[in-house]
């Protein structure tokens, strides 16, 4: 050893800049597709648009007709028909005239009333025991469990029923109300080993106040129990939401560019978590209620481009706008 190297303290630092490792050119080049040497890039929004429609939640025929739009109406390959509101007498009759299509759409299921608040039925409704042209689901409203509402829908998922609930539940103030639906589904689901299945509208988009201002959204109160809620109701795996219009407060009037513009920034804040929480084989797509300032072929835009502008494939956007809830509602009885 030279009387150099012995001099030099151990570990002490040598004059001199440090000699870095020389990278090839071809870290700083894009990764060869086959195709192209520029970076792929993910498909334009306006692109992606779905192959066929399935409208899951359509309350008059008539009307829905007349809003659909010229993309809507010219790409719909089903519907979902809603007797939801209408006496038993009326159900009856309009199951008694029902064909699997109308003026050329294919009927995919009718939902007819079911009252969750009424216990398991003795005997079910004449209209479930009675043979149909297409496949009957159940539609209910869910505000507070109670020991009647409970039973009715394990009475109806252990018959193997599809059942939509429209959750009247307070979803703003607190946790309450979504502490007493996820109660609900708890006790409901608990001893059926994943039968029947469940739709649930009124949550996506959920009940909002649209005077928050959206930068203070995320941090919100209202938005973090919608992220946690949302997530834990996802773990119930036949659980399915529907995408319908918000039921937000408007003064009637056609929404205008710049509030569609506003509207569609906030429902993407709800639909991404969704999308996060139960994937896009899980989000059902309709058009009821009809919103005096939202009719459903702008509403479809709307949903639509929300859902593209997620950077969301082909596959996921048809999933959404027809396969769910054809695979969904198709099989009911």
């Amino acid at each position: 050893m030279s009387a150099d190297a012995q001099s030099t303290p151990f570990g002490a630092r040598r004059k001199g800049p440090k000699t870095l490792p020389k990278l090839p050119l071809s870290a700083f080049s894009p990764p060869n597709s086959g195709t192209s040497e520029k970076f792929p890039l993910p498909p334009s929004p306006s692109a992606v648009r779905p192959t066929s429609i399935i409208d899951a939640d359509v309350v008059s025929f008539s009307a829905w007709r007349g809003l659909t739009g010229e993309e809507l109406e010219s790409k719909i390959g089903g519907v979902v028909l809603s007797f939801q509101d209408q006496s038993s007498e009326e159900v009856q009759r309009a199951i008694d005239q029902l064909e699997t299509t109308a003026e050329g759409i294919p009927v995919i299921a009718a939902l007819v009333p079911f009252a969750l608040d009424e216990g398991a039925p003795a005997e079910p409704p004449a209209y479930l025991s009675n043979s149909s042209k297409v496949p009957l689901a159940l539609a209910a409203t869910f505000s507070t469990p109670s020991a009647h509402s409970v039973s009715a829908l394990s009475w109806a998922l252990s018959a193997d029923r599809v059942v939509d609930i429209s959750v009247q539940a307070d979803l703003v103030n607190g946790d309450a109300g979504w502490d007493a639906l996820e109660d609900f589904l708890t006790k409901s689901t608990a001893e059926l080993a994943g039968k029947g299945t469940i739709v649930l509208s009124n949550i996506l988009p959920p009940p909002h106040d649209l005077s928050l201002p959206l930068v203070k959204l995320l941090t919100h109160a209202t938005y973090r129990a919608f992220q946690s809620h949302s997530a834990a109701i996802s773990l119930f795996p036949n659980v399915y939401l529907k995408y319908l219009p918000p039921v937000w407060e408007t003064d009637g009037t056609p929404l205008d560019e710049s509030q569609l513009k506003e509207w569609k920034r906030r429902v993407k804040m709800y639909l991404g978590h969704v999308v996060e929480a139960f994937g896009f084989e899980r989000i059902i797509f309709g058009s009821a209620p009809l919103h005096p300032s939202l009719p459903s072929g702008r509403w479809y835009e709307l949903a639509r481009e929300s859902l593209a502008e997620l950077g969301v494939d082909q596959e996921a956007m048809d999933a959404v706008f027809g396969g769910n809830a054809k695979k969904v509602y198709g099989g009911s009885s």
